[in-house]
C-alpha cells in the first residue's frame, strides 16, 4: 500500500526535495495534501503536477484570536488523510503543524527543529498518546537515528554533530565584526533558505541541531560534541561505551534522509549519487577534515550549550532571539555579532521553567520575542 504523503512546506528546500522523492518512487508514495506560506502559484502549478486536490495557504488563513489555536489549518491536516507528513517549514511557525500532524496519529518526518526545540516534551507524550512516529530529517540527526537503531542506545556514550562551518570558518573575529547579510548568504556546502543559511553562519543552526540532539537521543549536552567537518560528507558520529567511532557517510543532499524517514525501517535502492572512496587518492584534492568548533568566534553554539542544559523554556528563549536578531540582521539593522549579544541578554534575564502546556509554550515564545524586540529598540 502506497505511504500518502503531507507535505508541510512544499515550496521550500525540504519540500522540493520530498517531492522529487515521490515522483522516483511512484509505487511508494503519492501526495496527500500541500502547504505553502504566501506563493500560491506555485502552490498551484504543484498541486497539478501531483494532481492533488488539497493544497493550503498558511499565510492567508484566519488564525483564531491566540497563537497556539489556527482550526483552518487543523481541519486541512486532519482531512487529508496522510499517513505520513513531512514537515519542512522554518522556525517556529512550524511548531503547530507538527502538533496538529501527530494529534491525527499521523507518522512525522520532522525537519523542523523548532518542534523539538520549544516543545518536546509535550511533543513526544502527544506522539505516544496517539501512536504516531517521529522520524528525524536533519541529515545530523537522521545519521544518529540511523546508527542507533543499529547499535542500540544502551551501547552509546556519546554523539559528535558535524558542521560544515558555514561561510566564516576561517575568519577572524574582527572580520566577522565586518560581514553583511550578502557574505552569510553564501553557504559553502548547501542550497537552503534565508534564515536557516544565515544560522549556519553564525553557528545557530548547529547550536538548535545540539539542542535537538539533546531532547531526541536523551542525552545531557556534555555527552554532545560538534566537529567542524567543511566537506560534509559524514553526516555525524556516535561514539560507544568501548571508545569506537561510528560515521554514517554519504553525499550532502538532503534527499537521502528524507528517504529513510519516510521509508524507515526499510532500504530502497534509489538513484541518489553514491560517495566513490576511490576518489580519495593520495594525489587526489578529495579529502575529509575535522577540526573543534569556536565557540570564542561563534557564540551562538555556545549559548544553546547553556540553554540545553538549563529548564526547557529556556531553548524557548534561544530560538525566539534568534529569530528576531536573524530578521534584523537580514533587514540590515544589527551587525553579525549583534545576534549573539542580542540573544545572550535575554537568556540572562530568563527565569527558566517546565511548560505544562503548548499554550505556555507560545506563551514564552511571544513574550521572548516582545522582549527582544524591545531590546532592538
Amino acid at each position: 500500500m502506497k505511504k500518502r504523503v503531507l507535505v508541510l512546506g512544499c515550496t521550500g528546500s525540504i519540500g522540493t526535495s520530498t517531492l522529487k522523492i515521490i515522483k522516483e518512487f511512484p509505487d511508494l508514495f503519492e501526495v496527500a495534501g500541500l502547504t505553502a506560506h504566501t506563493n500560491a502559484d506555485k502552490l498551484s502549478e504543484i498541486a497539478r503536477e501531483f494532481n492533488c486536490s488539497k493544497t493550503f495557504l498558511t499565510g492567508s488563513g484566519k488564525k483564531s484570536g491566540t497563537s497556539f489555536d489556527f482550526p483552518e489549518l487543523a481541519d486541512f491536516i486532519s482531512s487529508c488523510g496522510a499517513t505520513i507528513a513531512v514537515n519542512g517549514i522554518a522556525g517556529s511557525a512550524g511548531l503547530l503543524p507538527s502538533v496538529y500532524v501527530l494529534e491525527n496519529g499521523i507518522d512525522l518526518a520532522l525537519a523542523n527543529k523548532e518542534t523539538v526545540v520549544m516543545a518536546w516534551d509535550l511533543i513526544k507524550d502527544l506522539a505516544a498518546r496517539h501512536n504516531a512516529k517521529i522520524l528525524p530529517v536533519d541529515s545530523e540527526h537522521s545519521a544518529v537515528f540511523t546508527l542507533l537503531e543499529h547499535y542500540g542506545k544502551k551501547a552509546l556514550d556519546s554523539i559528535v554533530l558535524t558542521a560544515s562551518g558555514g561561510p566564516f570558518r576561517l575568519f577572524s573575529k574582527e572580520q566577522l565584526k565586518e560581514v553583511k547579510v550578502e557574505d552569510a548568504l553564501k553557504h559553502p556546502t548547501w542550497n537552503m533558505g534565508a534564515k536557516i543559511t544565515i544560522d549556519s553562519a553564525t553557528l545557530a543552526n548547529k547550536g538548535l541541531e545540539v539542542i535537538e540532539a539533546t531532547r531526541l537521543f536523551d542525552v545531557p549536552p556534555s555527552k554532545v560534541f560538534v566537529s567542524v567537518h567543511c566537506q560534509s560528507l559524514v553526516h555525524s558520529l556516535i561514539r560507544t561505551k568501548d571508545g569506537a567511532l561510528y560515521a554514517q557517510i554519504s553525499k550532502p543532499d538532503m534527499r537521502h534522509p528524507i528517504l529513510q524517514a519516510m521509508t524507515w525501517p526499510d532500504f530502497y535502492e534509489n538513484s541518489l549519487e553514491e560517495l566513490d572512496l576511490s576518489a580519495f587518492a593520495p594525489d587526489s584534492p578529495l579529502t575529509m577534515t575535522f577540526a573543534k568548533a569556536d565557540t570564542d568566534k561563534f557564540p551562538m553554539l555556545a549559548l544553546a550549550y547553556q540553554a540545553a542544559d538549563s529548564k526547557p523554556s529556556a531553548t524557548i528563549c534561544y530560538n525566539a532571539a534568534n529569530e528576531t536578531a536573524v530578521s534584523a540582521f537580514a533587514s540590515h539593522k544589527i551587525g553579525f555579532y549583534d545576534i549573539s549579544n542580542l540573544t545572550e541578554k535575554v537568556l540572562s534575564n530568563h527565569h527558566g521553567f517546565i511548560p505544562s502546556s503548548f499554550e505556555a509554550v507560545f506563551d514564552c515564545d511571544k513574550e521572548a520575542h516582545i522582549y527582544s524586540q524591545e531590546l532592538l529598540q
